[in-house]
């Protein structure tokens, strides 16, 4: 069992959460993954690894609350105790040789993005990060991503913060200014990833998505995780989860991703109704 350190609701559906688990941080690196069970019960859920501290021995994840088992972890307090916490799994995310990067990152997978822009900030990369969210009330990380890139832009859908539009308008905009990327890092919802892959793809610039879908067991032996990758089944948990965006296929994804939307929907309500009956 795990012990969690701090607790921290960075906007109103997504928390993050430092871990206790020493022999994770010992060998995690930006671009892995864990996978947990809040309890005895509960189902094996991956969550990308946000942040270490081998010194420390600590692990940080941040997550959405999206469905029952993200709604479970949410409940926990500092102090408490998760049940399994497993890792690191998944091949790290390569930075070794990259001068100037671009990293792209979406919603709450600018939490992944931010290990990935810190560790090449510390290896002398120059790092333009570009993040964006649907509205202000879901900005994370700013300041962190601050920290570690020479240039960061903010974007906003409404543009209520930041520059209004997409990742891609402040990609194309940065391309047009005549910045030459050694490569692109794309993290985030999986349209956006496919639009900057489009993108990058007109300029013949190396692109590197991190793919998410469903995952089981770590291992591959499930295979819940496969992807079609340059017309090959690859599995994201061993294989991944960064794969060439240019020669991934988003659309197979993107279906795949919808097949168990009712599902967790419907227990995510179960959850809900759960938790309101405890509270009575």
């Amino acid at each position: 069992m795990n012990k969690i350190i701090k607790r921290e609701e960075l906007n109103p559906t997504v928390t993050l959460l430092v871990v206790e688990a020493p022999m994770v941080a010992r060998k995690a690196e930006p671009g892995q993954f864990i996978i947990l069970r809040v309890d005895e019960e509960g189902e094996r859920t991956p969550f990308t690894i946000a942040d270490f501290d081998r010194k420390a021995g600590t692990i940080t994840i941040i997550f959405q609350i999206v469905g029952s088992t993200t709604m479970k972890l949410n409940s926990l307090k500092e102090g408490d105790y998760i049940h399994d916490f497993v890792g690191p799994l998944g091949v790290a995310t390569h930075t070794e040789g990259l001068k100037k990067v671009a990293v792209v990152g979406g919603g709450v997978g600018c939490a992944i993005a931010y290990p990935v822009a810190k560790k090449l900030h510390e290896q002398g990369a120059e790092v333009y990060s570009i993040v964006g969210f649907r509205n202000r009330d879901l900005v994370i990380l700013e300041n962190e991503f601050k920290a570690v890139s020479n240039h960061l832009e903010m974007m906003t859908d409404d543009g209520s913060y930041g520059k209004k539009g997409m990742v891609t308008n402040a990609l194309q905009e940065l391309i047009d200014a005549g910045h030459k990327f050694d490569e692109v890092i794309a993290i985030g919802p999986v349209v956006m990833m496919k639009f900057v892959s489009q993108l990058t793809k007109k300029y013949d610039i190396k692109t590197v998505v991190s793919m998410n879908p469903i995952m089981i067991d770590g291992t591959g032996m499930c295979g819940g995780c496969r992807l079609t990758v340059g017309g090959e089944t690859k599995f994201a948990c061993v294989d991944g989860p960064d794969f060439d965006g240019h020669l991934v296929d988003f659309d197979e994804a993107i279906e795949r991703g919808k097949m168990y939307r009712d599902f967790e929907r419907h227990q995510y309500e179960e959850t809900c109704n759960l938790f309101k009956k405890e509270v009575q």
